[in-house]
C-alpha cells in the first residue's frame, strides 16, 4: 500500500473546500462573514429641568474683540532637486506660528508659514514622440509675517500696573564738632530705602483661524523649449518639451481669524417691552354706546383695526 494513500482524502477534501469557498465568495454566498450588524433599539429619556444656583451670575468667557480678514503678498522662488518636466498638482495649507496683539495698541502681529507640497513629473527616458517620467513630489515652507491693524468691535480690558512711587522718613541726627550744640542735623534718612510698586496681570489676546484662500501664480524660471534632461543627462524628447530647475511663485493670502479675549461679564435679564399700543376695532357702522362687539364691516374705505 502506498503510504500517501491515506493523505489523498484529506488533499482532495481540502481542494474541494477551497473550489466551494471561491465559488461562494464569486457569488457573494461564502459562509464566512465580513460584516457584522445588528438593529439598535431605542431608548426612552426624560427631559430635565436644569437647575439654577444663580439665574444672572458673573462669568468669565471668551470675548470677540475683532474678526478680520488678512491679505499677503507673497513672492518667492523654488528649487527642485532634480529636473521637472511639468508640475501636476500643488497643494497648500496654512499654518500660523503667532498671533500677537499688542496692547494697548490695535496692532496684530502674524507669523507663519504655507505648506506646499508640489507633485511634479521628471523624465526618465523619452524619443521624438514621447517622454516617459516619474511622479515624484517635493514640500517646502513658505514662510511670512506682517503686522496689521485691528478694529475692535469689543474692547479689550487692559490695566496698567501702578505707578512707582518712593518716600522717605525725617530723621534728626546731631551735627559734628564745629556746630552748635543745640543744632541738629534735618535730613531725611539716607540709611534706608522705600518704595510703593506693584503689577496687573492682564488677560492674554489670542486668535482662532476661521478660513484660508490661496491666488497664486507659478512660472519656470529656467525652462528651456527642446531640451530635455534627466538624471542620466539629455535625452530625446519632442521638440516643444522642456525641463526646469526653478520656479518664481506669486501668491496672495487672504486669511480671516478671530481675535478673543478672556473677560468678566454679567448675564442680565433681558429688558421686557410692554406694548404701548391699543387694538379697538374699527366699525364705521356703530355708534359710540354700542359696546357689543361687532366684527369689521367694509363701508368702501375698507375696515381695519387701529392702534
Amino acid at each position: 500500500m502506498c503510504p500517501y494513500q491515506n493523505l489523498l482524502p484529506a488533499y482532495a477534501e481540502m481542494e474541494k473546500q477551497a473550489k466551494g469557498e471561491n465559488e461562494m465568495s464569486f457569488f457573494g454566498h461564502n459562509d464566512k462573514k465580513v460584516v457584522k450588524s445588528s438593529v439598535q433599539q431605542e431608548a426612552a429619556n426624560v427631559n430635565v429641568t436644569p437647575e439654577v444656583v444663580n439665574a444672572f451670575p458673573f462669568i468669565k468667557v471668551p470675548v470677540v474683540l475683532g474678526e478680520v480678514t488678512v491679505q499677503i503678498d507673497l513672492d518667492s522662488t523654488i528649487t527642485f532637486p532634480e529636473p521637472v518636466l511639468e508640475i501636476k498638482v500643488i497643494k497648500k495649507s496654512l499654518k500660523l506660528v503667532q498671533c500677537r496683539l499688542l496692547l494697548p495698541t490695535n496692532k496684530l502681529f502674524l507669523k507663519g508659514f504655507v505648506r506646499k507640497n508640489i507633485q511634479y513629473a521628471t523624465p526618465n527616458k523619452g524619443g521624438k514622440d514621447h517622454v516617459s517620467s516619474t511622479i515624484k513630489s517635493l514640500t517646502v515652507d513658505v514662510p511670512f509675517h506682517v503686522v496689521t491693524q485691528i478694529d475692535f468691535i469689543s474692547q479689550p480690558a487692559f490695566k496698567m500696573g501702578p505707578k512707582t512711587s518712593e518716600f522717605k522718613y525725617f530723621k534728626s541726627s546731631p551735627l559734628p564738632t564745629g556746630f552748635s550744640s543745640k543744632e541738629h542735623l534735618l535730613s531725611g534718612d539716607f540709611t534706608e530705602f522705600n518704595q510703593i510698586s506693584g503689577e496687573v496681570f492682564n488677560e492674554l489676546p489670542f486668535c482662532e483661524l476661521l478660513s484660508s484662500k490661496f491666488i497664486e501664480m507659478d512660472e519656470a524660471l529656467n525652462r528651456e523649449m527642446g531640451h530635455v534632461w534627466s538624471h542620466d543627462g539629455e535625452i530625446c524628447a519632442p521638440f516643444e518639451e522642456g525641463t526646469f530647475t526653478e520656479i518664481e511663485e506669486k501668491m496672495v493670502i487672504e486669511l480671516t481669524l478671530k481675535v478673543l479675549q478672556n473677560q468678566q461679564v454679567h448675564i442680565q435679564e433681558p429688558p421686557r417691552h410692554e406694548s404701548s399700543c391699543n387694538y379697538e376695532e374699527i366699525n364705521p357702522g356703530s355708534d359710540s354706546g354700542n359696546q357689543g362687539h361687532q366684527g369689521p364691516q367694509n363701508n368702501g374705505r375698507g375696515g381695519g383695526w387701529r392702534y
